[in-house]
């Protein structure tokens, strides 16, 4: 029999050493872990077995077995699910690459609590054996191949694992944990049975331990063999938790279940459980996270819902019953009205699909409109972790563009901090009277954004801004165009409505229109070539300039994010408002030095370009002008 000895990955190290040193709070979970990786097992040879009924072997009974021997200090948990061929075995338990280890391993912190925290988001259950296990054997032979091509890997938490062709008559998957002297504890026969009430009573295949203090069976009568099998009990309700009725489910049960599909440790922030009949018969069990998976921004990683269909599970991923900025949300799905032969590119194109999709998405928003009304502080927090995500929706669903618009929160120049609290509802209900527009403002941070010269004559009118600070928020809002019958508006493109910026001093106007002309006149000679135009501002009342861009065209922030991306970006000329009343503007219109004019114009567009929140081609210069400027004031 020929042994071979393969080296784990570095990550993989990294992350065994973390479990060999108890990462997990919990220490009982890992039966937990165990039992659902079984209970996957069994499920995925279900499917299989549509295709090739041989797959049952003559053992159609499908189950989990719990053994434990407190003697020997060992547990062992039996499947007589799909099971893995040789290759299988080193893929799934030699790496962790379908585990994000990398990012997992970067987002550690050195607290043991707090990272304890991550472990259920990376999808490392296995490996949680190695908290209370110093040795861990596993046994398994794929379902369909012979007796001989079995395979046992064994690994003491070191930087190896082996790995022998073994005979195994049965199909399936058999775990043995060795357990640490420390934690022999875990492999006592009430322990196990309390575990398992505990964690996995929904879990819908049954699993057994065996009676306590079963005899040995004896022949009935003289001379008849005596069997040394013993008896075995189902501790679970082995029944698929969301075919039960509401009322019968405990909260308890549905946090439990939600751990099951999710692999996450922390409960759920809340869930909605459904039972629809009529033109389409299915139920849908969905549920929101507490907090993000390290890889929510990645749109390329599977995800979606448990699909099951007449209760047969057919796949883990299935991503078509969602839209993509809803892909947080985890669940199961039961359908009785799709065949079960169904491939994913029948799915694309059914028809029903689209019905369930679009009932989907309604019950989620339902969901957290709710949670949004009746649990602010829930949602706050559903809204820090998810909430760029969710930003994705204006573009991807048109229908739902309102809907999905009503539960952005953001922060405005009337809250306080950068906590983002406000949705538009909330804005419109403190509007001034004869204001028609949603004023927004986009910033690179929230400090930039309250200090934004283009904020001043809002301050002064008392108009309430959105100050938008998330890189894809111009982008999202460029989808929405509007809320509730009222346009949005970027206060820094285009002209301002007469309700902003309030009433003109006609004579005033007037005369200082003589002198204005003249200014402007000679600020658009020296900036020829750099602005499209150069006009008198209304916007501002201490600053000297700003930089207006074309209702439509790119903001600097967004023109950053499409250079970034390698993506051309067209060449959008600004305005430049000036304010003839600053000093500065007044200095300028009253030289009669050209080159000392041409110095100040200058000037006045760099600062307007820095205002704006674009970089200075010639920074050096600028500072040059700077001084000149302070020093001839200074004298």
């Amino acid at each position: 029999m020929t042994v071979e000895t393969h080296g784990f990955q570095t990550e993989a190290k990294q992350l065994l050493h973390l479990m060999i040193h108890s990462l997990y709070s919990n220490k009982e979970i890992f039966l937990r872990e165990l039992i659902s990786n079984a209970s996957d097992a069994v499920d995925k040879l279900r499917f299989e077995a549509l295709a090739d009924s041989s797959l049952y072997e003559d053992a159609p009974d499908l189950r989990v077995r719990i053994e434990s021997d407190v003697e020997a200090g060992t547990i062992t948990i039996h499947d007589n699910g799909i099971g893995m061929s040789r290759e299988e075995a080193i893929e799934h338990l030699g790496t962790i690459a379908k585990s994000g280890t990398s990012q997992f391993l970067n987002n550690l912190t050195g607290d043991q609590k707090k990272d304890s925290q991550l472990i259920g988001q990376f999808g490392v259950g296995f490996y949680s054996a190695f908290i209370v296990a110093d040795k861990v054997v596993v046994e398994t032979r794929r379902a369909g191949l012979a007796a001989d091509q079995a395979v046992r890997w064994t690994c003491e938490g070191e930087a190896e694992y082996t790995i022998e062709d073994i005979e195994k008559a049965d199909r399936g998957t058999s775990i043995t944990l060795h357990l640490k002297e420390e934690e022999e504890e875990f492999a006592a026969e009430l322990r196990i049975r309390g575990t398992i009430k505990k964690y996995s009573d929904h879990i819908a295949v049954p699993i057994e331990v065996k009676k306590p203090g079963s005899p040995k069976k004896e022949g009935d009568e003289e001379g008849s063999e005596q069997s040394d099998e013993p008896e075995y009990q189902v501790l679970n309700s082995a029944t698929a938790l969301w075919t039960r009725p509401r009322n019968d489910i405990k909260d308890e049960e549905y946090k439990e279940f939600y751990k099951h599909v999710s692999h996450d440790i922390e409960d759920p922030l809340t869930w909605s459980h459904n039972r629809v009949e009529g033109k389409l018969d299915y139920t849908s069990l969905l549920y929101l996270p507490a907090h993000a998976p390290f890889d929510l921004h990645n749109r390329e990683v599977a995800r979606g819902l448990k699909l099951y269909i007449q209760r047969t599970f057919i796949m883990d991923d299935a991503s078509q019953f969602l839209p993509l900025y809803l892909r947080f949300v985890r669940g199961i799905l039961d359908s009785n009205d799709l065949p079960l032969n169904v491939s994913r590119e029948i799915l694309q194109g059914s028809p029903a699909v689209d019905s369930i999709r679009g009932a989907l998405v309604k019950r989620v928003l339902d969901m957290l409109e709710k949670m949004a009304k009746e649990s602010p502080d829930d949602y706050t927090e559903f809204w820090r972790e998810f909430g760029a995500v969710l930003k994705e929706g204006p573009a991807e669903d048109f229908a739902n563009r309102e809907r999905i618009g009503g539960l952005f929160r953001y922060a405005t120049t009337e809250t306080k901090g950068d906590e983002q609290t406000a949705s538009f509802a909330d804005y419109i209900s403190r509007m001034k009277e004869g204001q028609d527009k949603i004023y927004f403002l986009v910033a690179d941070n929230i400090t930039t954004a309250r200090n934004s010269t283009y904020l001043e004559v809002f301050k002064k009118q008392g108009i309430e801004v959105l100050l938008l600070t998330d890189r894809l928020d111009e982008w999202t809002l460029s989808h929405l165009h509007e809320f509730d019958g009222k346009q949005l508006q970027d206060v820094a493109k285009g002209e301002l409505d007469e309700s902003v910026l309030g009433e003109k001093d006609n004579a005033e106007e007037e005369e200082a229109n003589k002198e204005s002309s003249a200014t402007v006149e000679k600020i658009s000679t020296h900036l020829e070539g750099r602005v499209e135009s150069v006009r008198e501002t209304r916007r501002l009342t201490d600053s000297p300039a700003c930089l207006v861009y074309a209702e439509h065209a790119l903001s600097p922030q967004m023109r950053k994010m499409m250079e970034a991306a390698g993506q051309p970006v067209p060449e959008d000329k600004p305005v430049l408002e000036v304010n003839l009343k600053h000093p500065l503007v007044t200095r300028l219109g009253e030289s009669t030095d050209d080159e000392k004019s041409s110095e100040l114009a200058e000037l006045l567009y760099d600062q307007a370009t820095l205002s704006a929140g674009e970089q200075l081609e010639n920074p050096s210069l600028f500072v040059k002008r700077l001084n000149q400027l302070l020093f001839e004031s200074s004298s």
